[in-house]
């Protein structure tokens, strides 16, 4: 199964960007991946235009009612398969608690229903918080991507996810493969050279070759309700995104 989550613990740092621009890249490499949107900010599927009306139609139903995930998706413009959010999705905390069976509750579906092969990858866009819902994206993915902008406040929150990883690890009985991905990154700042210096100091082999630059039409695209190759196909943007998805495409990161 090729199941990609996209995490971090601190917002702002292009987590969302990068799940659902990945997700676009490889629509461009003939796979017909899935998104699963777990942030209640519901910014994935607003996105590409697939909108959830009531929490039923989002993962909480899953929870809810033992809904089939296969219920739940929509197409998008994109070519992107999308399991919305809504913000009522923030309520799951609070009504199950952080049981093994809850946290393990997405892995259960999407292993029942066999979810992502290589032609249809699944990616996963996180909550920016710890929580039951981005736990069910870490004890379901094979893989986990962990954008950081290019600050220093940004390398601190994945090195926190380092350590809860680590301490996951008893748990799943297994490592989850990770790259550490720098975006919003300026190789003309100082900080921006200091940080990727860190990371690979702390990471080593598993940060990025690839770093997704600052970019105008990045931050235009969700406006317009486009990924970065249907709004500015030939920005640096999507160049860096092509490339990020080659590096891990090569490596057999993804496969």
């Amino acid at each position: 199964m090729t199941i990609i989550a996209v995490f971090n613990q601190k917002g702002g740092v292009g987590k969302t960007t990068t799940a659902l621009n990945l997700a676009a890249a490889l629509v461009r490499h003939g796979r017909t991946p899935y998104g699963i949107d777990l942030d209640p900010q519901a910014q994935f599927g607003a996105t590409v235009g697939v909108t959830a009306k009531t929490g039923d139609e989002t993962v909480l139903s899953l929870f809810q009612h033992n809904r089939p995930l296969h219920e739940l998706v929509h197409a998008s413009p994109s070519g992107i398969n999308v399991i919305p959010s809504h913000i009522e999705l923030s309520k799951v905390d609070a009504l199950y608690g952080k049981g093994y069976n809850v946290v393990n509750r997405l892995n259960t579906g999407l292993q029942a229903e066999k979810f992502g092969d290589k032609e249809t990858p699944l990616v996963i866009d996180c909550s920016p918080l710890l929580s039951v819902l981005s736990l069910n994206a870490l004890f379901a993915c094979n893989c986990l991507i962990v954008p950081m902008s290019a600050d220093y406040l940004s390398i601190k929150g994945a090195m926190q996810i380092e350590k809860t990883l680590k301490a996951l690890e008893q748990v799943l009985k297994r490592r989850v493969k990770r790259r550490y991905l720098l975006t919003r990154f300026d190789a003309r700042r100082r900080m921006a050279r200091d940080v990727l210096q860190m990371a690979e100091e702390k990471f080593g082999e598993e940060v990025c070759r690839t770093q997704i630059s600052e970019n105008v039409s990045l931050a235009e695209s969700p406006v317009v309700n486009k990924t970065i190759f249907e709004y500015a196909p030939s920005s640096r943007g999507a160049q860096d995104y092509e490339a990020l998805l080659a590096e891990l495409l090569t490596e057999g990161f993804i496969e």
